[in-house]
């Protein structure tokens, strides 16, 4: 018989997922112990090794057949061997063994403050200069701390920060929700953008109200500057008629120039050839830009070290906008 079979397994099956996260709760402890047995052959020898008593050691091994159900052992003294089945278990157990050791030493090695990793989330518009410009000046005094970025729209950089996919992230406008804290840290000048053929592209200041005969393209509902937009139409008095929905700014400059509509828009990082940008006067045409986090997360030193540095930018998170629009 290649080994043989116990009685009755420790645990009583209810549903396979269940049993499964019930016994991967009891063989989890005793998985190291197992594992240093089943490499020495030698009961003492291991728990010296692993610097437990002899008599832990024991119990664990007895248990841990009890909870499988299988003999793991076959028992001369205090030397043992492994049976076909123990083998099996052994070879699944020192996999298991070393993933754990490598997500360790991953999470280790994240956390380290001169060297862990900040996973960041931003804003489209914050990609082509802003957020370059804040690591190059965190990573002065930082060198050697890592990123990982994240490019996404406001509502799903929140749902980031509640996964745990994110730590921080750059956003517009700044949440208020209980589980969330925002930080107000600068404000951006919008612009309405309009073909450089358009009407009105000899202004260069226009109060939005003017504007309220004409086609919009915008950013699809579920981002900040889709409602921002709509917030501020219709403080202006009308409700923008839309013909184009899209998911990043440049796209929408792009059908501007094409003459297929106006938008309401932050500035450009470079010029945009075949549109004209200008200055709204009325209403206040601004976003504010913002840092959140998931409350109380704790950060790991990386992390926390960033967010000091974002929170000291206050006010000067963005590049210089300029008095009046730039016209292209």
């Amino acid at each position: 018989m290649a080994h043989q079979q116990r009685s009755q397994a420790h645990l009583s099956p209810s549903s396979d997922t269940e049993d499964s996260a019930g016994m991967s709760r009891l063989l989890a402890p005793r998985l190291a112990y197992f594992a240093g047995v089943a490499r020495t052959e030698h009961v003492t020898r291991a728990a010296q090794e692993m610097q437990v008593p002899q008599s832990t050691l024991s119990r664990a091994m007895v248990r841990l057949e009890q909870d499988l159900g299988v003999d793991l052992f076959a028992r001369r003294g205090r030397t043992v061997s492994l049976t076909p089945a123990g083998r099996t278990f052994l070879s699944s157990v020192e996999r298991a063994l070393a993933e754990i050791e490598r997500a360790a030493e991953e999470v280790r090695a994240d956390a380290d403050p001169a060297t862990g990793k900040v996973a960041f989330g931003f804003l489209h518009t914050m990609g082509w200069e802003t957020v370059p410009g804040l690591i190059r000046a965190f990573r002065a005094d930082h060198p050697r701390v890592r990123f990982s970025l994240v490019q996404n729209y406001g509502e799903a950089m929140l749902e980031g920060l509640r996964s745990g996919e994110l730590d921080l992230c750059l956003t517009s406008p700044v949440p208020d929700a209980p589980d969330l804290v925002g930080r107000r840290l600068d404000e951006q000048k919008l612009r309405l953008v309009v073909p450089a053929d358009h009407r009105l592209a000899a202004r260069k200041r226009i109060r939005l109200a003017e504007a309220a005969d004409e086609t919009f393209v915008t950013l699809e509902p579920g981002y900040g500057m889709r409602r921002i937009t709509d917030d501020l139409c219709q403080e202006a008095g009308f409700r923008p008629r839309i013909a184009f929905e899209g998911e990043e700014a440049e796209t929408l400059r792009g059908l501007v120039a094409a003459g297929l509509g106006v938008a309401l828009l932050p500035p450009p990082a470079v010029p945009r050839p075949g549109v004209v940008e200008l200055t709204v006067t009325a209403p206040r045409a601004v976003r504010e830009i913002g840092v959140a986090w998931l409350d109380g997360h704790p950060d790991t030193p990386p992390v926390a070290a960033f967010k000091k540095f974002l929170l000291s930018r206050r006010g000067r998170l963005l590049p210089d906008q300029g008095a009046d629009a730039p016209r292209f």
